[in-house]
């Protein structure tokens, strides 16, 4: 099968597009092959080396977080699908690579793909879907009437973000450029803050939840515009030692990952609200909990571009450079 694999950390020189053998496919495993996959910041951040100290892959590894394609067959432990079904998925973190034809993927990571999106469309979504629903449903446990803010609203999480904190019942905020403001409230913000024109802590208070994904200065900001009793779920903040134990990791990168966030932890404590980094998982039955969601338009997809996949590499460099206007980039092997 062709596939697009990472030889060596650190930037687009560490990639190419090679011939592997097939996957195998164990008892529990489901054998997919991709029409689409999506393109995320996360790609980037492990073919540059970002994650290597808790995310130890070996290399050379295929790369790809997001998918959507047809099962071509099943281990003999395999309940939930058969051939022929159309499927999406994130997997695993420790199974990832959908930058490739086929992939043997965990049937617990599957869902039935939504029966109103195309192939291109449901790629799309697996990753940035599963992070929103961890961060606001599973984490945050948004209820009607709370006040959220997003950050980034017109992007590949933020976008679909919006459209789940507003299908909870909550009064949304985001912040966007100007010309992706209009976006912003077509996907259902309640509230738009134009980031280059005003400081959203300036204009904004007393929020139940912000889901970051800029991390920096952003999320202090953030950590600022929380009531009391409010929490800020960062993607991109410091891990901090609640994401070391559910890792499982050492005791020197726990007290790495716990001297990382001190800083942010300490702000947080202060001013009596919480922080959390969110790492998000591979969930079959989270991503079937959304289709109803999804299957009457209170989620949908926003796709920026749609890719062949033999430009696998020059997708990640429109991601890379920011060139995307909303919402994810795909690649589709069809």
């Amino acid at each position: 099968m062709r596939a697009f694999t990472v030889e060596t950390y650190g930037g687009e020189a560490g990639m190419r597009a090679v011939e592997l053998p097939d996957p195998r496919v164990g008892d529990d495993d489901v054998l997919v092959k991709i029409h689409a996959a999506g393109v995320n910041p996360l790609d980037l951040r492990i073919r540059n080396g970002d994650f290597k100290a808790f995310l130890p892959y070996r290399l050379p590894l295929v790369l790809g977080n997001d998918l959507a394609g047809t099962v071509v067959r099943v281990g003999p432990s395999v309940t939930r699908f058969a051939a022929g079904d159309e499927v999406y998925a994130r997997p695993d973190k420790d199974r990832i690579g959908t930058f490739a034809e086929l992939i043997a993927v965990h049937q617990d990571d599957l869902a039935p793909k939504p029966a109103t999106l195309t192939m291109t469309d449901a790629a799309s979504l697996p990753l940035v879907a599963l992070t929103a629903w961890q961060a606001l449903v599973e984490r945050a446990h948004v209820q009607p009437g709370q006040k959220v803010l997003i950050h980034a609203g017109a992007g590949g999480l933020g976008s679909i973000a919006v459209q789940l904190a507003k299908a909870l019942g909550a009064h949304v905020a985001t912040t966007v450029s100007t010309a992706k403001a209009d976006l912003a409230k077509e996907l259902g913000a309640d509230v738009v803050v134009d980031y280059r024109a005003q400081d959203f802590e300036e204009v904004l208070d007393g929020f139940d939840v912000v889901l970051d994904s800029l991390g920096g200065e952003n999320l202090a900001k953030s950590l600022r515009v929380l009531k009391p009793g409010g929490m800020a779920i960062s993607v991109a903040g410091p891990p901090d030692p609640a994401f070391a134990r559910e890792l499982g990791a050492n005791p020197l990168l726990r007290l790495a990952m716990s001297a990382l966030s001190f800083k942010t932890r300490r702000s947080a404590k202060r001013r009596d609200v919480t922080y959390t980094f969110l790492f998000m998982r591979a969930s079959g039955d989270q991503l079937r909990e959304l289709t109803p969601l999804i299957e009457t338009g209170k989620v949908r997809p926003v796709v920026d571009r749609v890719f062949p996949f033999g430009e696998t590499l020059q997708a990640m460099e429109y991601v890379e450079k920011g060139r995307a206007k909303a919402g994810k980039v795909v690649v589709s092997m069809t």
